[in-house]
Protein backbone atom coordinates (compact mmCIF):
# COMPACT_ATOMS: atom_id res chain seq x y z
CA UNK A 1 0.00 0.00 0.00
CA UNK A 2 1.28 3.24 -0.95
CA UNK A 3 -0.34 6.17 1.27
CA UNK A 4 0.18 10.01 0.87
CA UNK A 5 -0.79 11.47 4.16
CA UNK A 6 -1.41 14.88 3.37
CA UNK A 7 -2.98 18.33 5.58
CA UNK A 8 -1.41 17.17 8.55
CA UNK A 9 0.31 19.13 11.55
CA UNK A 10 3.29 16.50 11.71
CA UNK A 11 5.09 16.42 15.24
CA UNK A 12 8.24 14.07 15.04
CA UNK A 13 9.93 15.01 18.28
CA UNK A 14 13.29 12.61 16.88
CA UNK A 15 13.71 15.26 14.24
CA UNK A 16 12.92 18.13 15.36
CA UNK A 17 9.83 18.31 13.17
CA UNK A 18 6.37 20.75 13.86
CA UNK A 19 4.76 21.84 11.20
CA UNK A 20 2.63 21.32 7.76
CA UNK A 21 3.92 18.55 5.68
CA UNK A 22 3.10 15.61 4.04
CA UNK A 23 3.60 11.98 5.11
CA UNK A 24 4.40 9.58 2.65
CA UNK A 25 4.04 5.57 3.49
CA UNK A 26 5.07 2.73 0.79
CA UNK A 27 5.89 -0.86 1.68
CA UNK A 28 5.13 -0.74 5.68
CA UNK A 29 8.21 1.75 5.89
CA UNK A 30 7.98 5.49 6.35
CA UNK A 31 9.36 6.83 2.62
CA UNK A 32 9.42 10.88 4.16
CA UNK A 33 8.07 13.85 5.53
CA UNK A 34 7.85 16.39 2.69
CA UNK A 35 6.18 20.04 1.98
CA UNK A 36 3.86 20.15 0.13
CA UNK A 37 0.32 19.25 -0.48
CA UNK A 38 0.23 16.93 -3.58
CA UNK A 39 -0.04 13.50 -3.51
CA UNK A 40 2.39 11.79 -6.01
CA UNK A 41 1.57 10.05 -8.49
CA UNK A 42 0.12 5.79 -7.45
CA UNK A 43 -0.16 6.67 -4.02
CA UNK A 44 -3.56 6.89 -1.99
CA UNK A 45 -4.71 9.98 -0.15
CA UNK A 46 -5.78 10.11 3.57
CA UNK A 47 -6.53 13.90 4.37
CA UNK A 48 -5.77 14.87 7.69
CA UNK A 49 -7.88 18.13 7.61
CA UNK A 50 -5.16 19.91 10.18
CA UNK A 51 -5.32 17.20 12.49
CA UNK A 52 -1.87 16.42 14.64
CA UNK A 53 -0.06 13.52 12.44
CA UNK A 54 2.83 11.81 14.95
CA UNK A 55 4.98 8.57 15.40
CA UNK A 56 2.51 5.75 16.29
CA UNK A 57 2.38 5.90 19.99
CA UNK A 58 4.50 3.19 22.07
CA UNK A 59 2.82 1.99 25.11
CA UNK A 60 5.68 0.15 27.39
CA UNK A 61 3.10 -1.18 30.33
CA UNK A 62 -0.13 -3.12 29.60
CA UNK A 63 -1.39 -6.44 31.20
CA UNK A 64 -3.66 -8.05 27.99
CA UNK A 65 -4.48 -11.10 30.27
CA UNK A 66 -4.28 -13.97 28.14
CA UNK A 67 -3.37 -16.63 28.71
CA UNK A 68 -5.60 -17.11 31.90
CA UNK A 69 -7.27 -14.88 32.18
CA UNK A 70 -9.19 -13.80 29.19
CA UNK A 71 -12.73 -13.25 30.83
CA UNK A 72 -10.88 -9.70 31.54
CA UNK A 73 -9.01 -8.87 28.37
CA UNK A 74 -7.18 -11.55 25.59
CA UNK A 75 -4.77 -9.88 22.57
CA UNK A 76 -7.37 -9.22 20.26
CA UNK A 77 -9.26 -7.04 22.65
CA UNK A 78 -6.69 -5.68 23.65
CA UNK A 79 -5.21 -4.76 20.53
CA UNK A 80 -8.55 -3.53 19.22
CA UNK A 81 -8.49 -1.07 22.55
CA UNK A 82 -4.59 -0.16 21.67
CA UNK A 83 -5.43 0.84 18.16
CA UNK A 84 -8.42 3.15 19.15
CA UNK A 85 -6.32 4.39 21.69
CA UNK A 86 -3.36 5.51 19.11
CA UNK A 87 -0.97 2.88 20.43
CA UNK A 88 0.95 1.15 17.53
CA UNK A 89 2.97 -1.17 19.57
CA UNK A 90 2.51 -2.33 23.29
CA UNK A 91 4.61 -4.56 25.97
CA UNK A 92 2.48 -6.94 28.01
CA UNK A 93 3.50 -8.07 30.97
CA UNK A 94 3.66 -11.75 32.16
CA UNK A 95 1.47 -11.76 34.98
CA UNK A 96 -1.09 -14.62 33.13
CA UNK A 97 -2.36 -17.85 34.07
CA UNK A 98 -0.05 -19.73 33.21
CA UNK A 99 3.04 -17.05 34.06
CA UNK A 100 4.69 -16.11 30.80
CA UNK A 101 8.30 -17.41 32.48
CA UNK A 102 9.02 -19.44 29.44
CA UNK A 103 9.91 -19.70 25.82
CA UNK A 104 6.41 -21.79 24.77
CA UNK A 105 4.45 -18.73 26.38
CA UNK A 106 6.59 -16.35 24.96
CA UNK A 107 6.25 -17.80 21.41
CA UNK A 108 1.87 -18.40 21.61
CA UNK A 109 2.06 -14.72 22.74
CA UNK A 110 3.83 -13.79 19.52
CA UNK A 111 2.01 -15.56 17.22
CA UNK A 112 -1.77 -15.18 18.70
CA UNK A 113 -0.58 -11.35 18.26
CA UNK A 114 0.33 -11.82 14.60
CA UNK A 115 -2.73 -13.44 13.73
CA UNK A 116 -4.46 -10.65 15.37
CA UNK A 117 -2.57 -8.60 12.85
CA UNK A 118 -3.62 -4.90 14.13
CA UNK A 119 -0.89 -3.87 16.49
CA UNK A 120 2.68 -4.70 17.62
CA UNK A 121 2.62 -7.07 20.88
CA UNK A 122 5.78 -7.54 22.34
CA UNK A 123 6.06 -9.45 25.26
CA UNK A 124 7.54 -9.07 28.39
CA UNK A 125 9.13 -12.35 30.00
CA UNK A 126 8.70 -12.88 34.09
CA UNK A 127 11.60 -12.33 35.45
CA UNK A 128 11.04 -15.45 38.62
CA UNK A 129 9.52 -19.11 37.75
CA UNK A 130 5.54 -18.20 38.52
CA UNK A 131 6.48 -14.20 39.49
CA UNK A 132 7.34 -16.44 42.89
CA UNK A 133 10.52 -14.57 43.52
CA UNK A 134 12.22 -17.73 44.56
CA UNK A 135 13.73 -19.54 41.32
CA UNK A 136 14.99 -17.07 38.00
CA UNK A 137 12.64 -17.82 35.12
CA UNK A 138 14.43 -18.57 31.59
CA UNK A 139 15.05 -15.02 30.51
CA UNK A 140 17.56 -16.55 27.58
CA UNK A 141 15.19 -18.53 26.09
CA UNK A 142 12.07 -16.37 26.86
CA UNK A 143 14.42 -13.27 24.82
CA UNK A 144 15.22 -16.16 22.25
CA UNK A 145 11.00 -16.42 21.96
CA UNK A 146 10.20 -12.61 21.27
CA UNK A 147 10.69 -11.33 24.92
CA UNK A 148 11.69 -7.68 24.77
CA UNK A 149 11.94 -7.60 28.31
CA UNK A 150 11.96 -8.84 31.77
CA UNK A 151 9.80 -8.27 35.18
CA UNK A 152 7.67 -9.58 38.15
CA UNK A 153 5.10 -6.67 37.56
CA UNK A 154 2.76 -6.58 39.90
CA UNK A 155 4.62 -8.62 42.34
CA UNK A 156 7.92 -6.95 43.71
CA UNK A 157 11.01 -8.68 43.69
CA UNK A 158 11.35 -8.64 47.83
CA UNK A 159 14.78 -10.85 47.79
CA UNK A 160 17.61 -8.10 46.52
CA UNK A 161 19.89 -11.37 46.08
CA UNK A 162 17.47 -12.85 43.25
CA UNK A 163 17.12 -9.33 41.87
CA UNK A 164 20.77 -8.87 41.50
CA UNK A 165 21.42 -11.53 39.74
CA UNK A 166 18.23 -11.43 37.16
CA UNK A 167 20.01 -8.00 36.94
CA UNK A 168 23.23 -9.58 36.12
CA UNK A 169 22.13 -12.56 33.85
CA UNK A 170 19.82 -10.25 31.62
CA UNK A 171 22.49 -8.22 31.43
CA UNK A 172 24.05 -10.68 29.02
CA UNK A 173 21.05 -10.67 27.03
CA UNK A 174 21.07 -6.78 26.97
CA UNK A 175 16.96 -6.64 27.72
CA UNK A 176 15.67 -3.96 30.54
CA UNK A 177 14.66 -5.14 34.10
CA UNK A 178 11.74 -3.91 34.83
CA UNK A 179 11.10 -3.02 38.77
CA UNK A 180 7.45 -3.07 40.62
CA UNK A 181 8.89 -1.11 43.17
CA UNK A 182 6.69 -2.03 46.08
CA UNK A 183 8.12 -3.25 49.84
CA UNK A 184 5.13 -5.81 50.52
CA UNK A 185 6.71 -5.51 54.78
CA UNK A 186 5.38 -2.15 54.66
CA UNK A 187 1.98 -2.01 52.22
CA UNK A 188 0.53 -5.37 52.30
CA UNK A 189 -2.92 -5.25 53.78
CA UNK A 190 -3.26 -1.29 51.94
CA UNK A 191 -5.85 -0.18 49.39
CA UNK A 192 -4.71 3.63 48.99
CA UNK A 193 -2.08 5.86 50.12
CA UNK A 194 -1.59 6.47 53.60
CA UNK A 195 -3.12 9.63 54.38
CA UNK A 196 -6.05 11.91 55.56
CA UNK A 197 -8.40 9.71 52.75
CA UNK A 198 -7.37 6.56 54.13
CA UNK A 199 -8.52 7.38 57.17
CA UNK A 200 -11.11 8.97 56.17
CA UNK A 201 -12.98 6.38 54.56
CA UNK A 202 -11.42 3.85 57.20
CA UNK A 203 -9.46 1.42 55.27
CA UNK A 204 -5.67 1.03 55.50
CA UNK A 205 -3.45 3.04 53.89
CA UNK A 206 -0.15 1.86 51.67
CA UNK A 207 2.73 4.45 52.64
CA UNK A 208 5.33 6.39 49.54
CA UNK A 209 7.91 4.69 51.98
CA UNK A 210 6.79 1.44 50.52
CA UNK A 211 7.32 1.83 47.00
CA UNK A 212 10.39 4.50 47.56
CA UNK A 213 12.17 1.90 49.61
CA UNK A 214 12.62 -0.27 46.90
CA UNK A 215 13.65 2.29 44.32
CA UNK A 216 16.67 3.27 46.07
CA UNK A 217 17.68 -0.53 46.70
CA UNK A 218 17.29 -0.88 43.12
CA UNK A 219 18.80 2.12 42.07
CA UNK A 220 21.48 1.15 44.03
CA UNK A 221 21.80 -2.29 42.16
CA UNK A 222 21.25 -0.85 38.95
CA UNK A 223 25.05 1.14 39.44
CA UNK A 224 26.07 -2.48 41.08
CA UNK A 225 25.44 -4.49 38.08
CA UNK A 226 26.34 -1.80 35.60
CA UNK A 227 22.57 -3.31 34.24
CA UNK A 228 19.89 -1.33 32.69
CA UNK A 229 17.09 -0.94 35.03
CA UNK A 230 13.45 0.49 34.17
CA UNK A 231 11.65 1.98 37.42
CA UNK A 232 7.68 1.11 36.48
CA UNK A 233 4.61 3.49 37.43
CA UNK A 234 6.52 6.13 39.61
CA UNK A 235 4.14 7.39 41.84
CA UNK A 236 5.79 9.65 44.64
CA UNK A 237 7.96 12.87 44.25
CA UNK A 238 10.53 11.33 46.62
CA UNK A 239 10.90 8.36 44.07
CA UNK A 240 11.36 10.56 41.42
CA UNK A 241 14.09 12.90 42.84
CA UNK A 242 15.47 9.70 43.59
CA UNK A 243 15.85 8.82 40.04
CA UNK A 244 16.66 12.02 39.23
CA UNK A 245 19.44 11.66 41.46
CA UNK A 246 20.80 8.23 39.70
CA UNK A 247 20.64 9.66 36.36
CA UNK A 248 22.54 13.33 36.80
CA UNK A 249 25.72 10.44 38.15
CA UNK A 250 24.92 8.78 34.68
CA UNK A 251 23.47 5.05 36.03
CA UNK A 252 21.65 3.04 33.72
CA UNK A 253 18.23 3.94 34.27
CA UNK A 254 15.13 4.48 32.96
CA UNK A 255 10.93 5.24 34.38
CA UNK A 256 7.78 5.96 33.10
CA UNK A 257 4.82 7.70 34.94
CA UNK A 258 1.34 6.70 34.08
CA UNK A 259 -1.76 9.26 33.06
CA UNK A 260 -3.44 8.61 36.18
CA UNK A 261 -1.00 9.41 38.66
CA UNK A 262 -0.18 12.38 36.81
CA UNK A 263 -4.02 13.66 37.17
CA UNK A 264 -5.89 12.13 39.64
CA UNK A 265 -4.80 12.10 43.73
CA UNK A 266 -6.35 9.73 46.64
CA UNK A 267 -9.18 12.05 46.56
CA UNK A 268 -10.67 10.34 43.50
CA UNK A 269 -11.09 7.14 45.97
CA UNK A 270 -14.08 9.25 47.95
CA UNK A 271 -16.89 7.26 48.15
CA UNK A 272 -15.27 4.35 48.32
CA UNK A 273 -14.52 4.32 44.33
CA UNK A 274 -12.48 0.76 43.77
CA UNK A 275 -12.02 2.12 39.81
CA UNK A 276 -9.40 4.22 41.37
CA UNK A 277 -7.61 1.91 43.24
CA UNK A 278 -4.60 1.17 41.79
CA UNK A 279 -0.76 0.17 42.61
CA UNK A 280 1.37 2.05 43.36
CA UNK A 281 -1.79 3.96 44.60
CA UNK A 282 -2.99 7.53 43.89
CA UNK A 283 -0.48 10.10 45.86
CA UNK A 284 -1.36 13.67 46.33
CA UNK A 285 -1.62 16.85 44.72
CA UNK A 286 2.35 17.61 45.40
CA UNK A 287 3.40 13.93 43.92
CA UNK A 288 1.48 14.62 41.15
CA UNK A 289 2.87 18.41 40.46
CA UNK A 290 6.53 16.84 41.22
CA UNK A 291 5.62 14.00 38.21
CA UNK A 292 4.62 16.84 35.82
CA UNK A 293 8.09 18.69 36.71
CA UNK A 294 9.70 15.67 35.69
CA UNK A 295 7.87 15.28 32.24
CA UNK A 296 9.42 18.56 31.86
CA UNK A 297 12.76 18.28 32.48
CA UNK A 298 13.47 15.32 31.23
CA UNK A 299 13.52 12.86 33.99
CA UNK A 300 10.65 10.91 32.96
CA UNK A 301 11.55 8.69 29.75
CA UNK A 302 7.83 7.80 29.02
CA UNK A 303 3.93 7.58 29.49
CA UNK A 304 2.59 3.82 29.90
CA UNK A 305 -0.48 3.42 30.63
CA UNK A 306 -0.72 0.26 32.82
CA UNK A 307 -3.30 -0.53 31.10
CA UNK A 308 -5.01 -3.44 34.02
CA UNK A 309 -8.72 -4.39 32.79
CA UNK A 310 -10.99 -6.75 35.10
CA UNK A 311 -14.47 -7.56 35.18
CA UNK A 312 -17.13 -6.14 37.24
CA UNK A 313 -17.18 -8.64 40.32
CA UNK A 314 -12.93 -8.17 40.76
CA UNK A 315 -13.90 -4.66 41.40
CA UNK A 316 -17.84 -4.06 42.76
CA UNK A 317 -16.62 -5.94 46.05
CA UNK A 318 -15.71 -3.26 48.59
CA UNK A 319 -12.46 -1.03 48.85
CA UNK A 320 -10.42 -3.50 50.63
CA UNK A 321 -11.28 -6.91 48.32
CA UNK A 322 -11.40 -5.27 44.80
CA UNK A 323 -8.21 -6.09 42.57
CA UNK A 324 -5.69 -2.87 42.11
CA UNK A 325 -5.92 -1.46 38.37
CA UNK A 326 -7.73 -0.02 35.70
CA UNK A 327 -8.01 0.50 32.04
CA UNK A 328 -5.97 3.09 30.11
CA UNK A 329 -5.25 2.82 26.61
CA UNK A 330 -8.31 4.50 25.34
CA UNK A 331 -8.46 7.37 28.00
CA UNK A 332 -4.64 7.99 27.62
CA UNK A 333 -4.26 10.91 25.03
CA UNK A 334 -7.70 13.14 26.09
CA UNK A 335 -6.68 12.74 29.78
CA UNK A 336 -2.86 13.52 28.56
CA UNK A 337 -4.07 16.35 26.14
CA UNK A 338 -6.09 17.67 29.61
CA UNK A 339 -2.20 19.05 30.98
CA UNK A 340 -1.36 20.47 27.93
CA UNK A 341 -4.73 22.47 27.46
CA UNK A 342 -3.65 23.74 30.78
CA UNK A 343 -0.42 24.56 29.79
CA UNK A 344 1.51 22.02 32.37
CA UNK A 345 3.18 20.27 29.34
CA UNK A 346 3.68 21.21 25.51
CA UNK A 347 2.08 18.97 22.64
CA UNK A 348 5.14 18.54 21.44
CA UNK A 349 7.11 17.19 24.57
CA UNK A 350 3.98 14.83 25.23
CA UNK A 351 4.17 13.34 22.03
CA UNK A 352 8.26 12.73 22.74
CA UNK A 353 6.90 10.74 25.78
CA UNK A 354 4.57 8.64 23.45
CA UNK A 355 6.91 7.82 20.40
CA UNK A 356 10.72 8.31 20.36
CA UNK A 357 10.91 8.50 24.25
CA UNK A 358 9.56 4.91 24.76
CA UNK A 359 11.28 3.87 21.84
CA UNK A 360 14.95 5.02 22.93
CA UNK A 361 14.16 3.65 26.32
CA UNK A 362 13.90 0.27 25.55
CA UNK A 363 15.69 0.28 21.94
CA UNK A 364 12.53 -0.33 20.11
CA UNK A 365 11.48 -0.03 16.57
CA UNK A 366 9.60 2.99 15.66
CA UNK A 367 8.81 5.98 17.26
CA UNK A 368 9.98 8.19 14.62
CA UNK A 369 8.90 9.34 11.07
CA UNK A 370 12.50 8.61 9.22
CA UNK A 371 13.21 7.13 6.49
CA UNK A 372 13.00 3.26 6.41
CA UNK A 373 11.32 3.46 9.93
CA UNK A 374 8.41 1.17 10.58
CA UNK A 375 4.94 2.84 9.06
CA UNK A 376 2.98 3.41 12.40
CA UNK A 377 1.41 6.68 12.27
CA UNK A 378 -1.22 8.17 14.31
CA UNK A 379 -3.09 11.01 13.94
CA UNK A 380 -5.70 13.03 15.90
CA UNK A 381 -7.34 15.85 16.84
CA UNK A 382 -6.02 17.53 20.23
CA UNK A 383 -9.29 19.60 20.18
CA UNK A 384 -12.02 17.55 19.47
CA UNK A 385 -14.87 17.51 22.19
CA UNK A 386 -15.20 14.36 23.98
CA UNK A 387 -16.68 12.28 26.94
CA UNK A 388 -15.44 9.16 28.18
CA UNK A 389 -18.04 6.54 27.65
CA UNK A 390 -17.01 3.20 28.87
CA UNK A 391 -19.78 1.26 26.91
CA UNK A 392 -17.71 2.06 23.73
CA UNK A 393 -14.75 0.95 25.16
CA UNK A 394 -12.86 -1.85 22.51
CA UNK A 395 -11.41 -3.38 25.79
CA UNK A 396 -13.51 -5.78 27.45
CA UNK A 397 -12.40 -3.81 30.89
CA UNK A 398 -14.54 -1.21 31.77
CA UNK A 399 -12.64 0.16 35.14
CA UNK A 400 -12.10 3.31 34.79
CA UNK A 401 -12.39 6.35 36.88
CA UNK A 402 -12.52 8.79 34.16
CA UNK A 403 -16.04 7.40 33.17
CA UNK A 404 -18.53 10.38 31.83
CA UNK A 405 -15.29 12.85 31.89
CA UNK A 406 -15.52 15.74 29.87
CA UNK A 407 -12.10 16.27 27.37
CA UNK A 408 -11.02 17.27 24.67
CA UNK A 409 -8.95 15.23 22.04
CA UNK A 410 -9.50 11.93 19.99
CA UNK A 411 -7.75 9.58 17.70
CA UNK A 412 -8.49 9.67 14.32
CA UNK A 413 -6.61 7.33 12.43
CA UNK A 414 -3.95 4.57 13.43
CA UNK A 415 -1.91 3.29 10.82
CA UNK A 416 0.66 0.30 12.03
CA UNK A 417 2.92 -1.28 9.74
CA UNK A 418 1.28 0.86 6.71
CA UNK A 419 -1.99 -0.56 7.46
CA UNK A 420 -4.98 1.21 8.85
CA UNK A 421 -6.07 -0.58 11.95
CA UNK A 422 -8.32 2.15 12.99
CA UNK A 423 -10.68 4.76 11.96
CA UNK A 424 -12.68 6.92 13.69
CA UNK A 425 -16.19 6.28 12.20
Amino acid sequence: MKLSIINGRVIDPSRNIDGNFTVLIENEKIQGVVRGKKTPEGYETLDARGACVTPGFIDLHTHLREPGFEYREDIASGSRAAAAGGFTTILCMANTNPVNDNAEITGMIVRRAKEVGLVNVLPIGALTKGLQGKEMAEIGLMVEAGAVAISDDGMPVMNGNMMRHAMEYAKTFKVPVITHAEDKTLSEGGSIHEGKMATKLGVMGIPAVAEESMIQRDLLLAELTGHHLHVAHVSTARGMEMIRQAKKQKWPVTCEVTPHHLVLTDEACLDYNTDAKVNPPLRTKNDCAALIRALNDGTVDAIATDHAPHSADEKNCGMGCANFGLIGMETALPVLLNLVHKKQVTLKRLVHLLTIGPSKAFKLKGGSLKKGAPADVTIFDPNKNVEIAPERFRSKGRNTPFARLKLKGEVLYTICNGKIVYHLK
